[in-house]
C-alpha cells in the first residue's frame, strides 16, 4: 500500500481536527492505526476481485454482511468453496437480510445459493445467517407480499472481513456492483478494527434466523430460530427481541474511557459508526450524532475556507442533514445520480418516476441553499457514465463524506464511507454500519482526494437553469414518485397517517394529498369509495382537508364524508412503507378488518 507514514506538514490542521476528535471520542468507540493501513479501491472490478483474492488468502475465517448475495453469483460461491477445501480451519460466516435474501423463494435466491456450502462443510465451519425485522410481524407479516415487506426494515450493512482485513463498502454481492454499478471500497488492514466488526457481525448473527439445507423442498432450505440465539424469535415476541438486542449490541458501540488499540506512530483515527435503531431502545445508534457532530462543526467561521463533499445516489438526505449541509460556514460539493445512472431509470410503473423525484428533491436542496445565501457556495453534480438499460450504462451507488480543512483543498482530511445512505430510513428502518476515517497521513489524504476526484470526472454541474430544461420538467405523476421516495426513505416515524380505500378501487398509487389529478386516470375504475384518514396529529388533520377536496373532485366518485378516528390500529404502517395504498377494510374504530391486496413497489 502506498503512503506510508509521512504526516501533514500543515501547522495549522492538528488542531482544528482536534475539533473534531474531542467530539467524536464521546459518540464512538475509537483506533488509531497509521495511514498506510487503510486502501482505497476505486472500481466495481477491483472490489470484486480484491474480495476474491482475500477470501482466497484467508486461513482462519471469513465473514461477509450483506443486503443479499446475488442468486447467479456461482462463481463467488466457488471461490468461498474453494477456499474451504483448501483450508480445513477456514471457517465462513454469512449475514443476509431474510427479507431481500428469501425474496425469489422458492426459485434461486440468496439462501438457497448459499445452503450447499453448509451441506458439503457442515454448519461447524458454514453459518449462513439471515436477519428479520422486528417491525414485521402479526398480521403484516401474514398479508403484506414479498417486496413490499422490505419496507419495514433490513440488515442494510456491508461487512466484507477476512482474518485481519475488512472492506468497508456501500456494495452488496452482484454483478452489477462488480461490474457497472458504482460505489465506494475501503480496505483496513488491522486486526483490531476487523475484529471489533466482526464482533457486530456475530452479534446480528446471533439475533438472526439461521439457514439449514433442506434438498428434499422446493426451496432447498429452512430457516430456524435456534434455541441458543441470545434472544426470542422477532416473530414470537417482538419486545422481547429488541430488549435482548439492546442488552447485546448496546455495549458493543458505545465509546470506551480509553482507545481500544494505539499505535506510537499512529496518525489516523478511525471511528467504527453503527446505525441499530430498531434493534435498540433506548436508542444509542452512533452514525447520525457522528455526522451531526461534524456538520455542526464546520458551521464555524473558523472553518470558512474548508470545504466539504456529499455524496448520495439516492439524493434524499434526512432533513436534518440537509439543514447542516446549507448552514455550513464552508464551501461545499454535493454529487448525486443522474436520471440516467439511477437504477430504477426505464424501469416500469410507479419505480420509474423515482429518478425524477430523486432529481426534485435535489432542486429542492439547490433551492433552499440559495434562499440561505448559499447559493454560491454549493455547488451540485450530477454522475452520469453512459445510459442505463443500453451497452457501457452505468449506475451510481456512492455515498459518503470528505472534509478537507482550511488551505487543503483536494486533500481530504475526514472521511466517511459505509452502508448508509444517509435517510430517514437509514435512521429509522436498516441496520448499518460505517467507518469514520480523520487523518493526519499525507499518503491517505492524496488517496482519499483522488477518490474524491474520480467520481467527479464523470459528474457535470448542474445550475438552477438546468432544472428548467424538458427532461427535467416534474408534473403530479413525478410528485407522487416523491411522495413514494419519502415511504421508501424511512418517513415511517415522522408520518403516521393511513388510509384505507374499500370497494372496486383498481390502482391508486398516490397519497391523498397529491391525489386528485392522478385519481382522475383511474376514475373510470371506481364505483365507490370510502376513506378512512386515522390519526389525530395536525398533518392528519390537514391531509382529512385534503382528502375532502378529493373525494368531491374524483369524477365518477360518490362524495363520501372521510372519518377521522384517533385510535392506532395495528396495521397503522401498511400505507407508509408499502409505498402504495392498502385496499381493504377497517371498522368504525380503526381496527383493521382484513386486507385484500398491495399495489406498489417497496424500496
Amino acid at each position: 500500500m502506498s503512503g506510508g507514514g509521512v504526516q501533514s506538514t500543515s501547522g495549522q490542521a492538528a488542531p482544528m481536527l482536534a475539533t473534531f476528535t474531542e467530539e467524536l471520542d464521546k459518540i464512538a468507540p475509537r483506533f488509531d492505526i497509521r495511514g498506510d493501513q487503510v486502501k482505497v479501491l476505486r472500481t466495481p472490478s477491483e472490489f470484486y476481485e480484491t474480495l476474491k483474492d482475500k477470501i482466497r488468502k484467508a486461513e482462519k475465517h471469513i465473514f461477509l454482511s450483506t443486503l443479499y448475495i446475488g442468486k447467479t453469483e456461482h462463481e463467488l460461491i466457488s471461490v468461498l468453496g474453494e477456499a474451504l477445501r483448501a483450508k480445513p480451519e477456514l471457517k465462513l460466516s454469512v449475514l443476509t437480510d431474510a427479507l431481500r435474501g428469501t425474496r425469489e423463494t422458492p426459485s434461486a435466491c440468496s439462501a438457497s445459493l448459499l445452503a450447499p456450502l453448509i451441506e458439503e462443510f457442515g454448519p461447524e465451519r458454514v453459518e449462513i445467517r439471515m436477519y428479520h425485522t422486528p417491525n414485521l410481524t402479526g398480521l403484516r407479516k401474514k398479508y403484506v407480499p414479498n417486496r413490499i415487506n422490505e419496507g419495514w426494515g433490513l440488515q442494510h450493512m456491508k461487512l466484507y472481513g477476512m482474518d485481519d482485513e475488512i472492506i468497508m463498502s456501500g456494495a452488496n454481492l452482484s454483478s452489477d456492483y462488480f461490474t457497472n454499478r458504482q460505489d465506494r471500497y475501503h480496505v483496513f488492514s488491522s486486526s483490531e478494527i476487523t475484529s471489533y466488526f466482526h464482533k457486530l457481525h456475530s452479534g446480528v448473527s446471533s439475533l438472526s434466523f439461521l439457514v439449514v439445507p433442506s434438498p428434499s423442498t422446493p426451496a432447498g432450505y429452512t430457516l430456524v430460530w435456534p434455541t441458543s440465539n441470545d434472544a426470542p424469535s422477532p416473530l414470537v415476541s417482538s419486545s422481547g427481541y429488541i430488549a435482548a438486542s439492546t442488552a447485546r449490541l448496546a455495549p458493543l458501540i458505545k465509546p470506551v474511557a480509553r482507545p481500544l488499540a494505539h499505535l506510537a506512530n499512529a496518525d489516523t483515527t478511525i471511528y467504527p459508526l453503527a446505525q441499530l435503531t430498531q434493534l435498540l431502545k433506548p436508542e444509542t445508534s452512533t452514525e447520525l450524532p457522528a455526522v451531526t457532530s461534524i456538520l455542526r462543526a464546520l458551521a464555524a467561521p473558523a472553518f470558512a475556507t474548508s470545504s466539504w463533499t456529499f455524496t448520495a445516489g439516492y439524493f434524499n438526505p434526512d432533513p436534518s442533514l440537509t439543514r447542516l449541509l446549507i448552514s455550513s460556514a464552508s464551501r461545499g460539493t454535493v454529487i448525486t445520480a443522474s436520471q440516467h445512472a439511477n437504477g430504477f431509470f426505464g424501469a416500469s410503473g410507479p419505480a420509474g418516476l423515482l429518478p425524477g423525484a430523486y432529481t426534485l428533491y435535489a432542486r429542492r436542496f439547490m433551492e433552499a441553499a440559495a434562499r440561505a445565501g448559499r447559493g454560491g457556495a454549493i455547488k451540485l453534480l450530477e454522475w452520469r457514465y453512459g445510459r442505463v438499460g443500453e451497452p457501457g450504462g452505468w449506475t451510481y451507488h456512492a455515498k459518503g463524506l470528505w472534509v478537507s480543512m482550511p488551505g487543503e483543498e483536494g486533500r481530504p482530511s475526514i472521511s466517511l464511507v459505509g452502508s448508509s445512505n444517509y435517510t430517514q430510513r437509514s435512521y429509522n428502518l436498516d441496520l448499518e454500519a460505517n467507518v469514520l476515517v480523520v487523518t493526519r497521513n499525507e499518503g491517505l489524504m492524496k488517496r482519499l482526494g483522488e477518490e474524491e476526484r474520480g467520481l467527479r470526472e464523470h459528474a457535470e454541474e448542474v445550475g438552477k437553469g438546468d432544472f428548467e430544461h424538458v427532461e427535467r420538467r416534474v408534473g403530479v405523476r413525478v410528485r407522487v414518485a416523491m411522495w413514494m421516495v419519502k415511504i421508501a426513505g424511512g418517513a415511517l416515524r415522522a408520518f403516521r397517517t393511513v388510509f384505507y380505500l374499500t370497494a372496486s378501487v383498481a390502482k391508486a398509487e398516490t397519497p391523498a394529498a397529491d391525489a386528485a389529478t392522478a385519481l382522475r386516470d383511474t376514475s373510470s375504475n371506481l364505483t365507490g369509495m370510502e376513506v378512512v384518514v386515522k390519526g389525530s396529529t395536525k398533518e392528519t388533520k390537514e391531509l382529512q382537508k385534503s382528502v375532502e377536496v378529493l373525494m368531491k373532485d374524483v369524477a365518477g366518485a360518490p362524495a363520501l364524508d372521510p372519518v377521522l378516528l384517533s385510535k392506532p390500529s395495528c396495521c397503522r404502517h401498511f400505507l407508509l412503507t408499502a409505498c402504495s395504498v392498502v385496499v381493504g377494510r377497517a371498522d368504525e374504530k380503526g381496527k383493521f378488518l382484513r386486507c385484500d391486496r398491495v399495489d406498489g413497489l417497496a424500496r
